[in-house]
């Protein structure tokens, strides 16, 4: 985690950008005192995110929501310091009551490199911001940025197609903004991710466009292969030539981005493949009541017995902030490795989270 900041923090000096933490794919708020030593801020999209923002993080939020609600919004405001809102008829609703915050309007560039549309904000339809042709010649005299998010876990080439699509279609409005935020998706610390390109692309943004301040609010790459799931086999069944390792963990419960997208996750000591019959291959179900709540198929390198760990790698960006209490499975507990080699148990659950939730 420290080397995923150190790399975030180096890019945005040498980009002169701000780079924040985007609750949506991480929020595990311990870990906040070593992030505020890298990062000053962080993206909200909701009240319960923009309160931890401010009661753990210690800095209001940069805050989206696709709509605000009258209940929950004089709240929001008091958390943020920036306030995106996702259609003019927000705007005019609310911009008001938000005279404390950096308003901005999210914008659509109609253009999306994501494949799959679960994830693809700009697919025909989309209920996410305004396009060019509905913004008015001259912003309302409160307006200050423009946010935009059309990446999920792209490179810097992706990000240097997409800049000039939102170049030709909203530059005209550039000299009357402050901020531009180009959103979340860029995974600046995958291996492969050129960062000299990035820092080449937000240089040149600079240049064309000296007075904006550019932000990015990446969720996964601040949390990028610093943490695997660690389940167990609890029983083996077969059917049909089929067999099934059942783990004490579940598909539907703890990593619902691998039934929703569907997501292959990496499984330590084995290889994903196509066939569901073979040696030493298995499907993993999950200890759930849903018929679904499994994957296909991962041929290992032993078969499986009772008690065989079976990890998942690089779980903890999004899994940590979807889980769900279907069926009251319960929880992983969640540690966190010192560089001392303590173990940090952070979390543990029991069935009284399940109960608690249903209070």
């Amino acid at each position: 985690m420290r080397n995923n900041l150190r790399l975030i923090a180096d890019v945005a000096r040498r980009a002169d950008i701000e780079i924040i933490l985007a609750f949506k794919a991480f929020a595990l708020w311990r870990t906040f005192p070593i992030f505020r030593e890298y990062i000053n801020s962080t993206t909200a999209s909701s009240l319960s995110e923009a309160r931890l923002a401010m009661d753990e993080f210690g800095s209001p939020a940069h805050t989206y929501s696709p709509a605000f609600t009258d209940e929950e919004f004089d709240e929001i405001v008091n958390c943020s310091s920036h306030l995106t809102f996702n259609s003019l008829s927000q705007y005019e609703r609310f911009h008001h009551r938000a005279s404390q915050c950096s308003l901005g309007l999210r914008v659509n560039p109609e253009y999306c490199e994501v494949e799959t549309m679960l994830y693809n904000p700009c697919a025909p339809g989309t209920r996410f911001g305004v396009t060019a042709d509905k913004l008015p010649e001259r912003l309302p005299a409160d307006i200050e940025g423009f946010h935009c998010h059309c990446h999920c876990e792209s490179g810097a080439d992706v990000l240097e197609r997409s800049l000039q699509h939102i170049e030709q279609k909203f530059a005209r409005w550039f000299p009357q903004l402050k901020w531009l935020n180009l959103g979340g998706g860029h995974l600046l610390t995958r291996k492969d991710y050129d960062v000299e390109l990035l820092v080449r692309l937000m240089n040149g943004l600079h240049e064309r466009y000296p007075w904006l301040r550019i932000i990015l609010e990446p969720g996964s790459a601040f949390a990028w292969q610093t943490g695997p799931l660690v389940s167990h086999v609890v029983d083996v069944v077969e059917d049909k030539g089929i067999r099934t390792a059942i783990l004490d963990v579940s598909f539907t419960c703890h990593m619902p981005d691998c039934l929703e997208m569907p997501y292959f996750p990496e499984v330590r000591g084995a290889e994903h493949v196509d066939e569901e019959v073979g040696p030493m291959v298995y499907r993993l179900g999950g200890n759930s009541c849903l018929s679904g709540d499994f994957m296909s198929a991962w041929r290992f390198e032993h078969e499986l017995k009772v008690g065989d760990e079976v990890i998942f790698e690089d779980m903890i960006h999004y899994t940590t902030v979807k889980t769900c209490m279907f069926n009251g499975i319960t929880h992983p507990a969640i540690g966190m490795l010192h560089s001392d080699g303590k173990l940090e148990i952070l979390r543990l659950f029991g069935p009284e989270d399940y109960k608690n939730r249903m209070d």
